[in-house]
C-alpha cells in the first residue's frame, strides 16, 4: 500500500468521538489563526523552529505534516490552538482531538531526529488576550510509537479501501472516452486548453459562448488529468443552484457513456437548506442529529460512499439513516470525494471548507469557477461587512448585563463618529482607531458570554453580534483595496432623542488581495463564461497572476444568425427616460408585428419597467406582456420562465442583471429575440463614485472598470438569452445612442455584425 495522509486526516479520521459541539464558538478566523501562530512563534527563544515538516510510516502508510513548533533547548514540540472565549468550557472531544494530534507530531520527530523523549504540549492562544495556556506532557519515544502505530491500524483498513478506490477510479477515467464522439466547434479548444492548465500547474481564463458545452468541456479533461495523478481533487464552482445541477448533469452523462465510472461527486448545499432541524443548536443537548454524532461518523459515512453521485438527496438519505446531520455529513465527505460542486464561498470565502481542505491535506487541486464574471460582485460582498446602528441599539435593549459596558463604549464611538458626518455619505481614510477598539472590545465579551451562557443572547439579536465579528476582522485587515464609509440612514429624524442613525461599512472594492493566495493554493484554476472580457479586468480585480493564460473561444455561432439592431436615436439615460418610452414601446410593437413569438425586453431598473409595460399595454394592447416582478420567490420565477412556450407569443420584460438575464436556456422557438434598453451601467450615485476613484488610483482605468466595462457585460449575457444552439435564429436590439460609441462596439461579442 502507498497511501498517504496528513496528520490532521488522520486524526480527525481516529480519534473525534462523541457530541457535534459547536457551542464553543465563534472561532477564530482563518486570519487571526495565522497572526496568532506567528505572535507564538515570535514569543519563543532564538533557535526555535516554525512548521517544522515531518513524515512517517506504518506498513505502507505513510503519515506527513508540519508541526507548528520544536523547541530543541525544552525538546518540546507544540501544537498550537487558538481559541475565543473560555478555555474550560472547550468540548473534551476537542482536546482529544489536539492531543492526538500533538503526540503523532511527538513520534514523527522522536523518529526523525532520533530522540529517547520529548515533551508534548498543547498551546491554547487566546487570540482576544493574547495570552497562552500551556499543557504538557512527557512521553518516551517508545510510547509515541505506540501511539501512532494504534492510530494508522484504525485508519489502515480505510485506507486500504481508499486506495482500491483510487485505483479503480484512475483505470476507469484513463478509459473514459468523450460521451458524443465527436466535439462541438470550440469545445475541442476549451477542452485542449483545461487539460494543459491542469498539466502545467497553470490558471487559465477562457470566454467561450453559450452553446458548446463549457461545463462537460471543462470537466472531461481535468477527469484524464486525473488519471494521470496530476491532480488529486475538482472542485466545481458556480455562483447559483442551475450551475451545480448542470455541473451534476455533465459527470452523469460521462459516467453512463462508460458504463460504470467509481467516482465520487459531492454536492455542497447551504447550511439553511440541508438542516432538518433549524430551531435547534448545533450540539448534542439540543439536536437529536448533533447528539453522538461522531460515534456513528463511521458507518454514516462508509453508507454514502457507497454510492458515487452524493447529491443533495443522496447525502441527506445516507445522514438521517444514521441518525446524524446531513450538513455535516457533506463536510466530511468532501474529504473523501473526487469531485466536489458547491457555491463559490465553499473555497473563496474567509472560512472556505474546501481551501482549508486543501491546505490541511495539501492537495493539488484543480479549481473550475463557472459564470466567472459573477466572481468579483461575490467576493466583494464575502470581503465587506456593515453594522447598522438601528440593530446595534436594538440589540443594546435586550442585551445581557454584562456586556452594558462595552456597548455603552462602541456607543460613544459610534455617536462621536456620526458628530463629524457632514453630508448624507461619508468616506473615511481609514477605520477610526477608538471605534475600531470599541468594537473589538465587544467581539471579545461576546465571545465570553456566548461562551459561558449560549443561549443569554435572544437569537434576534444575535445577527448584529455576528456582523460585528465579520466588520472587526475586516477592520484589522483594512487596506487601499477597501472603502470606510458611513451612511446617514434614509429614516433618519433630525434632533430625534436617539441622535443619529448611520450604517458603518467596510466596502471590499478589489477583492484580488484576498483571492489571490486562494489561486496560489491551487495547482490549476480555470475561470470561464460567455462574458469574461476585457480579461484583464477580471485578471487585475481578482488578484489572478500576470502569467494566466487567456482563451477567447470563437464558438459555433455565425452572425447570419443574430440580426443586431441599434436603435441609436433613444437616450435611456435618467434625465430622459420620459422622452424614451413612446420610441421604445413602438419599436417593441413593430417587432412583434414583423414576426410574432417570444421575446424578452430588459429595463434597468423595475420602475422604468413598469412605466414601459403599463404604456406597451395601453398603446398597443394586441402585444401579450408579462413582467418581473420585485422579490420573486422560485415557483414565481418558474411561472415568468413558463410562458415562453415554443407555440406561445409575447414579450416578457425583466431588469438587466436580474434572474432571467443569465443562467435562462430558451431554446429555438421559446425565445426569438430581446430588447435591451440600457447599457447596464451602474448607478452613478455616492459609493460607486468612491469605487470608481479607488479603481482609479490602482489601475487608472476607474470609469470603465466601474461602470463600462461590468455594465456591458450585463448587456452581452442578457443578448446571448437568443442564440443558444448552432440552429437558433433571432434579433437583439440594442436601445440607446451609446451603442454607436467605438469603446462600447468593441466590448460586444466579434461574431455580431452590429450596424453603424
Amino acid at each position: 500500500m502507498t497511501y498517504v495522509v496528513a496528520v490532521r486526516a488522520l486524526c480527525e479520521f481516529t480519534a473525534r468521538r462523541g457530541d457535534l459541539d459547536l457551542r464553543f464558538t465563534p472561532a477564530p478566523t482563518a486570519s487571526e489563526g495565522m497572526a496568532g501562530h506567528l505572535t507564538v512563534a515570535a514569543r519563543r527563544a532564538f533557535g526555535y523552529e516554525s512548521e517544522v515538516t515531518l513524515i512517517g510510516s506504518h506498513r505502507g502508510l505513510t503519515v506527513r505534516g508540519r508541526a507548528d513548533g520544536y523547541d530543541a533547548r525544552e525538546n518540546r514540540i507544540e501544537e498550537v490552538k487558538t481559541y475565543r472565549g473560555d478555555l474550560e468550557r472547550m468540548p473534551a472531544n476537542h482536546r482529544s482531538l489536539h492531543w492526538a494530534q500533538a503526540l503523532v507530531y511527538g513520534h514523527l520527530l522522536c523518529e526523525t531526529r532520533d530522540l529517547t523523549e520529548i515533551g508534548v504540549s498543547l498551546v491554547y492562544f487566546d487570540i482576544q488576550s493574547q495570552k497562552e495556556t500551556l499543557l504538557t506532557q512527557t512521553h518516551s519515544a517508545a510510547s509515541l510509537q505506540a501511539f501512532f502505530a494504534e492510530q494508522c491500524e484504525k485508519f489502515i483498513g480505510w485506507a486500504a479501501h481508499e486506495e482500491a478506490h483510487r485505483d479503480a477510479r484512475n483505470a476507469a477515467l484513463g478509459a473514459l472516452k468523450f460521451p458524443y464522439g465527436r466535439f462541438r466547434d470550440g469545445q475541442r479548444e476549451l477542452a485542449v486548453s483545461v487539460y494543459r492548465a491542469a498539466r502545467d500547474g497553470k490558471n487559465l481564463m477562457a470566454q467561450a459562448p453559450t452553446g458548446i458545452g463549457k461545463t462537460l468541456a471543462t470537466i472531461f479533461p481535468l477527469l484524464k488529468a486525473f488519471s494521470e495523478e496530476r491532480i488529486d481533487r475538482i472542485f466545481f464552482l458556480t455562483a447559483k443552484t442551475p450551475g451545480r445541477a448542470l455541473a451534476l448533469d455533465a459527470v452523469e452523462t460521462l459516467r453512463n457513456s462508460a458504463g460504470t465510472l467509481p467516482l465520487r461527486t459531492l454536492e455542497l448545499v447551504a447550511r439553511d437548506k440541508a438542516c432538518e432541524h433549524p430551531e435547534n443548536a448545533c450540539h448534542g443537548d439540543s439536536c437529536p442529529l448533533a447528539r453522538g454524532f461522531y460515534d456513528r461518523l463511521d458507518a454514516a459515512r462508509s453508507a454514502a460512499l457507497s454510492s458515487v453521485r452524493l447529491d443533495r438527496a443522496a447525502v441527506r438519505e445516507a445522514a438521517l439513516a444514521h441518525d446524524v446531520c446531513p450538513y455535516y455529513l457533506s463536510q466530511e465527505l468532501a474529504r473523501w470525494s473526487d469531485v466536489v460542486v458547491g457555491d463559490y464561498n465553499y473555497y473563496y470565502d474567509s472560512s472556505a471548507l474546501l481551501f482549508a481542505l486543501t491546505q490541511s491535506n495539501r492537495w493539488r487541486v484543480a479549481v473550475l469557477v463557472d459564470e466567472a464574471h459573477n466572481l468579483l460582485d461575490r467576493a466583494r460582498r464575502m470581503y465587506s461587512a456593515s453594522l447598522d446602528q438601528a440593530a446595534f441599539r436594538n440589540a443594546r435593549i435586550t442585551a445581557p448585563k454584562s456586556l452594558k459596558k462595552p456597548l455603552d463604549r462602541l456607543n460613544r464611538a459610534w455617536n462621536a463618529l456620526n458628530r463629524v458626518q457632514q453630508t448624507d455619505y461619508q468616506v473615511h481614510d481609514d477605520v477610526p482607531g477608538p471605534l475600531l477598539s470599541a468594537a473589538q472590545n465587544l467581539v471579545g465579551a461576546v465571545t465570553e458570554q456566548l461562551a459561558d451562557a449560549p443561549l443569554s443572547i435572544e437569537a434576534s439579536q444575535l445577527r448584529f453580534f455576528f456582523d460585528a465579528m465579520q466588520f472587526v476582522s475586516l477592520a484589522e485587515q483594512f487596506g487601499s483595496d477597501s472603502i470606510f464609509d458611513a451612511t446617514l440612514s434614509p429614516d433618519y429624524v433630525p434632533n430625534a432623542k436617539t441622535g443619529d442613525t448611520t450604517t458603518l461599512c467596510v466596502r471590499n472594492v478589489i477583492p484580488a488581495p484576498y483571492l489571490a493566495p486562494r489561486f496560489t493554493a491551487a495547482h490549476a484554476t480555470v475561470l470561464f463564461s460567455g462574458t469574461l472580457g476585457p480579461h484583464h479586468f477580471y485578471r487585475d480585480t481578482l488578484g489572478l497572476p500576470t502569467d494566466t493564460q487567456w482563451l477567447d473561444v470563437e464558438g459555433p455561432f455565425r452572425a447570419e444568425q443574430l440580426k443586431v439592431r441599434v436603435a441609436g436615436n433613444v437616450s435611456t439615460r435618467w434625465r430622459d427616460r420620459e422622452r424614451s418610452l413612446v420610441p421604445i414601446v413602438d419599436l417593441i410593437a413593430r417587432q412583434y408585428a414583423e414576426r410574432p413569438g417570444n421575446y424578452l425586453g430588459f429595463l434597468s431598473s423595475f420602475d422604468y419597467l413598469q412605466r414601459v409595460v403599463a404604456l406597451i399595454r395601453e398603446r398597443h394592447p394586441d402585444v401579450p406582456v408579462w413582467a418581473q416582478e420585485p422579490r420573486m420567490d422560485e415557483a414565481a420565477r418558474d411561472a415568468f420562465l413558463a410562458r415562453f412556450e415554443v407555440s406561445g407569443s409575447g414579450v416578457g420584460f425583466a431588469v438587466l442583471g436580474g434572474a432571467f438575464s443569465e443562467g435562462v436556456d430558451l431554446v429555438g422557438e421559446r425565445l426569438i429575440g430581446a430588447f435591451i434598453a440600457t447599457l447596464g451601467l451602474p448607478q452613478m450615485n455616492d459609493v460607486n463614485e468612491q469605487m470608481r476613484k479607488t479603481m482609479e488610483a490602482k489601475f487608472g482605468s476607474g470609469y470603465d472598470y466601474t461602470y463600462l466595462y461590468p455594465g456591458l457585460q450585463k448587456v452581452v449575457q442578457a443578448a446571448g438569452r437568443v442564440i443558444r444552439t448552432e440552429h437558433d435564429e433571432g434579433v437583439v436590439h440594442l436601445i440607446d445612442d451609446r451603442y454607436r460609441r467605438t469603446e462600447v462596439r468593441r466590448l460586444l461579442p466579434g461574431w455580431w455584425s452590429v450596424p453603424r
